[in-house]
C-alpha cells in the first residue's frame, strides 16, 4: 500500500505524477569517503535524513507513484480477494502459548476476519476464554494500529506484564494488569522494547530492561547503549524501581555499552541469572547471584561464561544451569553446571551430546527435571525426550512433519505440549504423555485447509552451489504440475544469524499454488540449517556464499524445468535483503522480478543507525579493513551498476521500521531507478503505519502478499493484458485510507 494517512499536499501531488513517464526524479548529491584506501561513492546520502521535508516529500511521491502503478496490475484485485477469502476460511490463529500450574493458559489469538491478535486466558482446555488485552480498542481510539509485542504472566498467574507498541514501531511500553479484574496496575513504563521482562519467584515484582531516554540531538547509535535492568514491585511508582544490572550499574564487571541484559528467575531456584547479548546474536555473557541479594544494597554477580564460550541458550532449574553451546560442537550440545558448587562453564558436564545427524536446538525442562530437546534435520525439527540411561525418544511417533516443544516455565507438568508444522498440513497443538503413546490433538488450534485447495507435493533436494557445496532447497507446487512448460516460480531465502527456514503451511500461499505457481525455499549459508559451521560459511567475509547459494538455487529451478528467467522471481526480507539484492545485482539475467522486503541494502552505512550498530557482530564493521571489504561486496546499493538491464524490483518498507531504516530501501530504489536500462519498474511500496512487519495487521499482511504475487505474475506475463513496463498515459488511481 502507499503511505497511509497521506496529507492533502501528497494527494494533490498524485495528479502531477500521473503525467510523468516514470518515477519521481531523485537529485544526485554524491558524498565520497575514502575507507582503507578505497573511494566509496554515495550519491543519495541525503535520503538518510528521513525527517527532512525534502526526503519526506520524496518518500510520499515515491509511495504515491508506486501505488499508481500497482493499482493497474491485472491480477491485483482478484488476488487480494482470494487471499482475504483464504485467511477467513482457515480458522483462528493461536500462538505463544504459556502453561502455568493449576492448568492456567495464556496465549495470543487472532480470530478469522479480525485485524490483530488479542491476549486471552482460560483455565484448562475446557475453560471459557477471556480476553485480557485487545489492541484493536487502542487502534480505534488513536487511529493507528497497535500490537502486543510480548507478554509474561506471573508464576501464580494472578498478574500479567505485556508490551504494546503502535504503527509497527516496536517502541513498546510495559503494562501490568491484574488478571482477575482486568484492571491496570500502575502507569505504563516507556522504552521497554525487548521481551526481557521476568517475574521474581514471589510473583510480586518484575525485572525489565529499559533503554535510556536520550537527549535531543543524540546520534541514533546511542539508542541501545547503556540500557539498565530494573526491579519494580508490581503497580509501584517507577521512581521506586531498583537498578539491578547494566553497564551503568555494575561498573566493576566491565560490561560493554552494548551488553543488553535480562535478569531471569525460576520458581524452583534460589538463583537468578543475568544474561547479556547485543540484541542480535545470541552469544553474550552470563552472571549468577542469589535471589536473596535482591534485598541487599549491593548484588554480588558472579560470571559463569563469556562470549567466546559460544552459549546461545540457557535454562535454569533448581541449582542447575543448562547451557546450549556450539563451542567444540558446531551442531550444538547441552551442558549442565551446578550453581551451588560455584561452577562455571569450564566445569560443566555434557547432558545432551551433539547429535550424529542434525542440529540440537531448544530445551524444555519439565516436571522433575525431565529434558525435552529439539533436533532439526533439513527443514524438519522433532522434539525428543532425553533421560539418563535411556535412548532418546521421539515424543510424537507416527506424526509427520515438525514438532516444537511448548515451554513449561514452572516445570509443572508430566506431559509435554507440542506445536506441529508441515509444508502441506495446518499446524496443531498436540499433547504427548510419552514416546510410547501417540500424541493427541488438544483442539486449541483449529486451522483448516482452505476448501478447494489442490493436492500439493513437496520436494526437498540438495543443490550444488558455486563451489560444489550442497544447499538444502524445498520446492512446493500442485501435484499435477508438469515441467514441460515454465511456471511462475518464486524463490525465497534469508541466510543470516544462524536462523533457518522450517517447514510450514501458509493457507494464503494457496492463492499462488492453485494458479500453477511454484514456491521454493533455500536454506543458504548464513542460516543454521546444518549447524554453526553453516552459519559461519555465510558470515562477514564469507557472506558471498549466501547470495551465490541463492543463484545456484535459481539455476537449479531453471535447469529442472520449473521456470525460465522470464518466469522466475526472488524474494528476501530484512537481512535477506543481502540474499536477494546481491543475487539480482550479480545475476540480473536470471530473474524477471525481485522483492526487496524491508531489506538491508546499504551495509556500508548500516552501522550508523540505531539497530545497525547491534549487527556489527553478524556482518562486520567498516573500521576493520577485511570486514570493510566484505561489507562493500555485500552492499546491494554499492554494487548497482549503470547501464545494466535489471529485473523489475518492488522495494517494500514500513516508514516506522526500527530494525532496518527506511532510507536503506530509499537509497537502493533511487539508485536502481537511475541505473537500470531494462525499462522494467522499480517501485517503493511504502506504508506509513507499519514497521519491520512486527505488529502488522492481518489486512496489511494480506495486502502485501497480494501485491507480491500480482507483481510477479504481471512481470512474468502470466496475467491477461499484462505488460512489463511501469508507464501509462492514463491517470493512476490513488488509494487513500
Amino acid at each position: 500500500m502507499p503511505l497511509r494517512k497521506i496529507p492533502l499536499a501528497a494527494t494533490l501531488l498524485a495528479a502531477a505524477l500521473s503525467a510523468l513517464a516514470g518515477p519521481p526524479s531523485t537529485p544526485v548529491k554524491d558524498v565520497t569517503q575514502v575507507l582503507h584506501g578505497v573511494t566509496v561513492h554515495d550519491p543519495y546520502r541525503n535520503l538518510e535524513d528521513v525527517k527532512s521535508p525534502a526526503t519526506q516529500e520524496w518518500l510520499k511521491a515515491q509511495g504515491v507513484y508506486a501505488e499508481s502503478v500497482l493499482g493497474k496490475m491485472p491480477e491485483r484485485e482478484a488476488l487480494t480477494r482470494r487471499i482475504d477469502e483464504l485467511g477467513r476460511a482457515t480458522g483462528d490463529l493461536v500462538r505463544e502459548i504459556v502453561r502455568l500450574p493449576g492448568d492456567q493458559l495464556f496465549y495470543l489469538k487472532r480470530e478469522a476476519g479480525y485485524a490483530q491478535f488479542k491476549l486471552v486466558t482460560r483455565n484448562g482446555l475446557s475453560g471459557t476464554e477471556r480476553v485480557l488485552v485487545d489492541p484493536e480498542q487502542l487502534t480505534r481510539a488513536k487511529g493507528v494500529p497497535h500490537a502486543i509485542n510480548y507478554f509474561v504472566p506471573s508464576w501464580n498467574g494472578k498478574l500479567l506484564a505485556y508490551g504494546m507498541s503502535a504503527g509497527g514501531s516496536e517502541d513498546a511500553s510495559l503494562y501490568v494488569l491484574d488478571v482477575a479484574s482486568g484492571k491496570a496496575l500502575g502507569e505504563p513504563i516507556p522504552r521497554v522494547h525487548e521481551s526481557l521482562v521476568h517475574w521474581a519467584p514471589d510473583s510480586r515484582a518484575l525485572s525489565y530492561n529499559q533503554i535510556r531516554e536520550l537527549p535531543a540531538g543524540s546520534p541514533p547509535t546511542e539508542t541501545f547503549l547503556d540500557s539498565t535492568v530494573f526491579l519494580l514491585q508490581a503497580g509501584a511508582d517507577t521512581r521506586t524501581a531498583k537498578p539491578l544490572f547494566g553497564p551503568l550499574v555494575n561498573k566493576a564487571l566491565k560490561l560493554d555499552r552494548l551488553d543488553v541484559a535480562g535478569v531471569t528467575f525460576d520458581p524452583s531456584s534460589r538463583y537468578m541469572l543475568a544474561r547479556t547479548t547485543d540484541t542480535t546474536v545470541p552469544e553474550g555473557k552470563l552472571f549468577v547471584a542469589p535471589v536473596a541479594d535482591l534485598g541487599k544494597p549491593q548484588i554480588t554477580w558472579r560470571q559463569v561464561s563469556a562470549f567466546d564460550d559460544g552459549v546461545t541458550d540457557v535454562r535454569l532449574f533448581g541449582n542447575t544451569l543448562y547451557l546450549r553451546t556450539h563451542k567444540g560442537a558446531p551442531r550444538g550440545r547441552w551442558l549442565a553446571l551446578d550453581l551451588a558448587k560455584g561452577q562455571t562453564v569450564a566445569d560443566a558436564k555434557t547432558v545432551i551430546e551433539q547429535p550424529a545427524e542434525g542440529v540440537l536446538k531448544g530445551l524444555v525442562v519439565g516436571q522433575g527435571g525431565t529434558l525435552y530437546a529439539e533436533v532439526s534435520r533439513g527443514f524438519t525439527t522433532r522434539t525428543w525426550r532425553f533421560a539418563p540411561g535411556q535412548a532418546p525418544a521421539d515424543m510424537a511417533p507416527g506424526r509427520g512433519g515438525s514438532t516444537f516443544a511448548i515451554d513449561d516455565p514452572a516445570h509443572a507438568f508430566a506431559d509435554v505440549w507440542l506445536t506441529s508444522s508441515a509444508w502441506t498440513e495446518p499446524a496443531r497443538v498436540l499433547r504427548s504423555t510419552g514416546p510410547d503413546k501417540p500424541a493427541v490433538d488438544t483442539g486449541l488450534l483449529q486451522i483448516r485447509v482452505p476448501p478447494g485447495t489442490p493436492t500439493l507435493t513437496v520436494s526437498e533436494v540438495m543443490v550444488p552451489s558455486h563451489d560444489g557445496v550442497q544447499v538444502p532447497l524445498a520446492i512446493i507446487h500442485r501435484a499435477d504440475l508438469k515441467r514441460d512448460v515454465p511456471h511462475p516460480t518464486l524463490l525465497v531465502g534469508y541466510g543470516a544469524y544462524g536462523l533457518s527456514m522450517e517447514a510450514f503451511f501458509n493457507p494464503r500461499s494457496v492463492a499462488w499454488l492453485e494458479r500453477g505457481g511454484v514456491l521454493a525455499y533455500a536454506n543458504v549459508r548464513g542460516s543454521g540449517a546444518l549447524g554453526e559451521e553453516w552459519h559461519r560459511a555465510g558470515f562477514k567475509t564469507t557472506k558471498p556464499n549466501t547470495w551465490k547459494d541463492g543463484i545456484a538455487s535459481a539455476k537449479y529451478l531453471v535447469d529442472k524445468g520449473y521456470a525460465t528467467p522470464k518466469t522466475l522471481g526472488i524474494w528476501g526480507t530484512s537481512a535477506g535483503g543481502i540474499f536477494v539484492g546481491r543475487a539480482v545485482t550479480e545475476a540480473p539475467e536470471l530473474f524477471a522480478a525481485a522483492i526487496f522486503d524491508v531489506g538491508m541494502m546499504d551495509t556500508i552505512r548500516s552501522e550508523e543507525s540505531a539497530n545497525g550498530i547491534t549487527n556489527i557482530s553478524e556482518f562486520g564493521t567498516v573500521k576493520d579493513p577485511a570486514e570493510f571489504k566484505a561489507l562493500l561486496e555485500m552492499s546491494t546499493y554499492h554494487q548497482i551498476k549503470d547501464g545494466v538491464a535489471y529485473p523489475a524490483v518492488m522495494l517494500i518498507h514500513g516508514i516506522n521500521d526500527p530494525r532496518v531504516d527506511v532510507w536503506q530501501s530509499a537509497k537502493a530504489g533511487a539508485r536502481l531507478q537511475a541505473a537500470s536500462t531494462s525499462g522494467k519498474p522499480v517501485l517503493l511500496r511504502l506504508d506509513g503505519q507499519a514497521g519491520h512487519g512486527v505488529g502488522s495487521t492481518a489486512t496489511q499482511q494480506a495486502s502485501k502478499l497480494a501485491d507480491v504475487y500480482a507483481f510477479m505474475l504481471w512481470q512474468f506475463g502470466q496475467a491477461p493484458g499484462a505488460t512489463t513496463t511501469a508507464t501509462s498515459s492514463s491517470t493512476p488511481a490513488v488509494k487513500t485510507p
